[in-house]
């Protein structure tokens, strides 16, 4: 262990001259607790580089305690830099313990350590630490160990793809899709991409205000072009952490597609973007169950009458059959409570596809048409509303983010606050 420190340490050395294989960090949200320094102002100057012009970067003082007590109550974001400069690791282990309890699937931790220590190095191994840096350290050390976790070949990729589609047309998916990319990329400061896979008639441009001039058509019509460089000049930034891949919504070419068409520009999105919306319109061909089946989740939205109750559990028992170790796609039923139109109770119709609404949207055309007149979200509109809050509960468990905790209170507070009103 400590031959292949020493080894790591030289590599290091002799890169810092020729860094220019160095791949680029891809969309991801990075905070780093520092103790020193020295290891904060390389992590610091590592974002100036070119290689971390996609990644958010946070540093800020306290180490490994610091980040246990900030993320009891806060979301963890998908890579956690922790410096431990003193002491025999005991204190780092248990700090990372109490971390561990808050962690959300798919976080990654770095610690940065002042010592060669090969029985530390294991415990950290055996307690899923990705990687052990040791200071000092510069930034092109930084950036490498960042790119080499997550673009080294056999690296797991990066993004996770949700698949929004619709039991019937007309049923409001795209809607769902785009405010759900919203939520996962604002509430759950998660850089996102929502791809809308409609090209004769994608709405995502107009939902969010943008008309970009490229998009998903010249990714699929040109593979031999297809790369990050090119997949990057494609996407529209929508906001700080969202991204969007538009259809071309005309009607000037016919859309026929191949059943792997759409494989290697999603194949690139999950590389370089913790989170992938789909968009799929409501349509059964090769290429869309391809999609579907290959989803890590997949959102089937619906309308509350028998048409959809009929098309939804199709769709629901194909996907299930055919995936068999993933999760049953998630129920929305939305425009629930339209106004003289005869409706199937939410609990009947979940009960008939066996399984539970992951939401119920109310049916509130003023709200929603505002929304698409405006070329915004929902949240945008009605912040801290009940439909607004309904899809950041959706962009959670979609994603598998807990609901941040509330910080504890004293046991002994009810009883404090009642004698301080009785001193006043």
């Amino acid at each position: 262990m400590n031959t292949g420190m020493a080894a790591r340490q030289l590599d290091d050395a002799e890169g810092s001259a020729s860094s220019v294989h160095i791949a680029n960090v891809p969309r991801i949200a990075i905070q780093a607790f520092c103790e020193t320094p020295g290891v904060a102002g390389a992590i610091e100057s590592s974002t100036a580089d070119r290689r971390m012009g996609k990644a958010h970067v946070k540093v800020q003082m306290g180490g490994a305690q610091a980040a246990a007590e900030v993320y009891r109550t806060a979301a963890t974001p998908n890579l956690i830099v922790l410096e431990y400069a003193q002491g025999d690791g005991s204190a780092l282990l248990r700090s990372l313990d109490e971390l561990a309890e808050s962690c959300d699937a798919g976080t990654k931790v770095v610690i940065v350590g002042h010592v060669n220590d090969v029985a530390l190095y294991r415990e950290l191994l055996r307690r899923g630490v990705s990687d052990y840096l040791i200071a000092p350290i510069s930034a092109i050390d930084f950036i490498r160990a960042i790119s080499e976790l997550y673009t080294a070949p056999g690296a797991e990729p990066l993004g996770r793809t949700i698949s929004v589609i619709g039991a019937k047309g007309g049923v409001g998916a795209s809607t769902v899709a785009h405010n759900l990319a919203w939520s996962i990329s604002r509430a759950l400061s998660t850089a996102t991409v929502i791809a809308d896979l409609d090209l004769p008639f994608g709405t995502a441009g107009l939902d969010f205000n943008q008309d970009p001039p490229q998009g998903v058509a010249e990714a699929v019509f040109s593979p031999d072009r297809l790369d990050a460089g090119f997949l990057d000049r494609l996407l529209s930034k929508c906001a700080d952490q969202l991204s969007l891949l538009a259809a071309p919504a005309t009607l000037d070419r016919l859309y026929d597609f191949a059943e792997s068409s759409f494989d290697g520009v999603i194949d690139l999105m999950r590389a370089s973007t913790p989170c992938i919306v789909l968009d799929v319109p409501h349509q059964w061909t090769a290429w869309t169950r391809r999609i579907l089946v290959g989803s890590d989740d997949i959102v089937l939205v619906a309308s509350p009458d028998l048409a959809n109750l009929r098309n939804a559990k199709v769709l629901m028992d194909v996907l299930s059959q055919s995936r068999v170790h993933d999760r049953r796609p998630k129920l929305i039923l939305n425009m629930h409570g339209v106004p003289k139109r005869p409706e199937i109770a939410p609990a009947e119709f979940a009960k008939a596809l066996e399984c539970e609404a992951a939401a119920v949207i109310p049916f509130d055309p003023h709200l929603f048409g505002t929304a698409a007149n405006n070329g915004q979200m929902i949240a945008e509109i009605q912040a801290g509303g009940k439909i607004a809050e309904t899809f950041v509960d959706l962009a959670r468990a979609v994603v598998g983010k807990s609901e941040p905790k509330k910080a504890s209170k004293s046991l002994l507070a009810p009883l404090l606050s009642r004698l301080a009103r009785a001193k006043g």
